[in-house]
């Protein structure tokens, strides 16, 4: 009697349990799918158009760049000297070495065409080139352009791989890239890593008219890799590698590119002109912050504000004044001082521009005619002094001037057959006085050259210190 008692109350518990399980199943099943779902798909934040998210993998863009990302190694000499010796026996204690340097740099075009960094360069008596296929060649310098610390090198020969031209305009801050370039001489490494910021002027280009608007990502550069390529993920070349912020020298997490908008304007102004056909506004600018804003009376924190106009400038001639706050150019907003310099450095001398500027307030659209460094609308050429000395110069920067105690100067910034080599006239020699006049541009220089009948006496120092003082005739 116990048993069957026992038997029924087992019954009625399974009985019961089958009961609720059924109602559970009807009442909550849907909640409960929802939540034990582990099949849907992953989407990625500012995924390009095109990529399949359930196959993306940077193998793409890899294979695509690093085929076109060549090592770069430049010779030079460097001069060495005893002052003491010197002072008592004159210059015959000096000696020369031979100094080797490495770096990265992007094939552009199928006819060998490269892009690197000017500091990887400058400086440099011979630069070859090593292809990922192990090839190697020696490059020729056809200009370099130290506002932006880009340099375009040619090789010889065709059907070389190529990066496409990428857009730097719409790379937007979370975006995948890949670093391709060569750290410490480990040829062809990539890296990944996101835009982490854009537009940013770090001061590291140590040029006079520094142009410096820099993609920031925290793809892994080191040394080696200036002058390599920042791909986005479908392989197009969206920058070029250029520098690092690092305590130690090694990688910490930042590193910066220029971006190819300014690439590409440079590329094509070396290829055409021979020389960068720079475009200015002639102003002077302050990024706005909080406390800017408080202490000139501005009802925004937007733009760029202007400190200074120079009288002889675009800015000036087409009526922006001291005070006013540049908000756009050409409909691209503005607002920091490297977003502004990069859309004006899309233009060259003589192109019209729209500037909006608020002003008390007001927003004024304002027409410019841009005007070159020296003030005209007119493009640059590569000076007839180049041909006759030999040479390649541009002006000495503050730093230099401050360094070395003089007030004015033009550096001998590349050499070929010609005068000065003959002379014995090294890359580095600031050249302060021609014929005992002061020498503060390259114009002033080529005009003394152009006008010169005989002889020239040339006064300058080098970035030692050292004085040094030439003569020879033109003819």
């Amino acid at each position: 009697m116990k048993a069957k008692k026992t038997l029924g109350t087992l019954l009625i518990a399974v009985i019961g349990g089958m009961i609720a399980v059924f109602i559970y199943a009807k009442v909550f099943s849907k909640h409960q799918r929802v939540i034990a779902t582990f099949n849907q798909p992953v989407s990625f934040a500012n995924m390009p158009a095109g990529i399949d998210p359930a196959n993306f993998n940077f193998i793409l863009a890899s294979q695509k760049s690093v085929e076109a990302v060549v090592h770069v190694k430049t010779e030079s000499t460097q001069e060495t000297y005893n002052p003491l010796l010197e002072f008592f026996y004159g210059d015959q204690y000096r000696s020369t070495q031979p100094v080797v340097g490495f770096g990265s740099g992007v094939i552009i075009s199928d006819d060998g065409y490269i892009v690197t960094n000017n500091h990887v360069i400058e400086g440099s008596n011979k630069v070859y080139v090593t292809l990922n296929d192990k090839r190697e060649f020696e490059a020729k310098l056809i200009g370099r352009d130290p506002s932006t610390d880009l340099a375009l090198l040619k090789i010889k020969g065709s059907d070389f791989h190529f990066v496409k031209w990428g857009d730097s305009d719409s790379l937007q801050v979370g975006e995948w890239v890949l670093a391709v370039g060569n750290p410490f001489n480990l040829t062809s490494s990539v890296t990944a890593g996101i835009v982490s910021a854009k537009g940013k002027n770090i001061g590291i280009i140590r040029d006079q008219y520094r142009m410096e608007s820099f993609i920031q990502t925290d793809a892994a550069v080191n040394r080696g890799n200036s002058g390599g390529a920042l791909v986005d993920i479908q392989g197009n070349l969206v920058g070029i590698t250029t520098a690092i912020i690092s305590p130690s020298g090694g990688y910490a997490g930042i590193s910066f590119a220029v971006p190819v908008a300014i690439v590409r304007k440079v590329v094509a102004d070396l290829i055409e002109y021979g020389v960068v056909q720079r475009a200015i506004l002639g102003v002077n600018i302050q990024d706005i912050n909080s406390e800017l804003a408080k202490e000139k009376g501005l009802d925004k924190i937007e733009g760029v504000y202007i400190t200074d106009v120079r009288p002889e400038g675009a800015a000036a001639a087409a009526g922006i004044e001291a005070g006013d706050v540049i908000i756009s150019i050409n409909g691209a907003k503005v607002n920091s001082s490297g977003e502004l310099q990069e859309q004006v450095s899309r233009y060259r001398p003589n192109d019209k521009i729209s500037v909006q500027v608020k002003r008390k307030g007001k927003v004024k659209q304002i027409e410019v005619l841009l005007r070159n460094l020296q003030g005209k609308t007119s493009y640059l050429t590569p000076e007839l002094t180049n041909d006759i000395l030999g040479a390649k110069f541009e002006v000495a920067n503050d730093t230099e001037k401050t360094k070395l105690g003089i007030a004015n100067g033009v550096k001998v910034i590349e050499l070929k057959a010609g005068k000065l080599r003959a002379e014995g006239v090294k890359e580095g020699f600031i050249i302060t006085q021609v014929n005992n006049k002061p020498i503060y541009n390259v114009d002033e220089l080529d005009k003394i050259v152009k006008n010169t009948r005989g002889g020239i006496y040339i006064e300058g120092i080098y970035p030692n210190g050292i004085i040094h003082y030439y003569a020879f005739g033109l003819k």
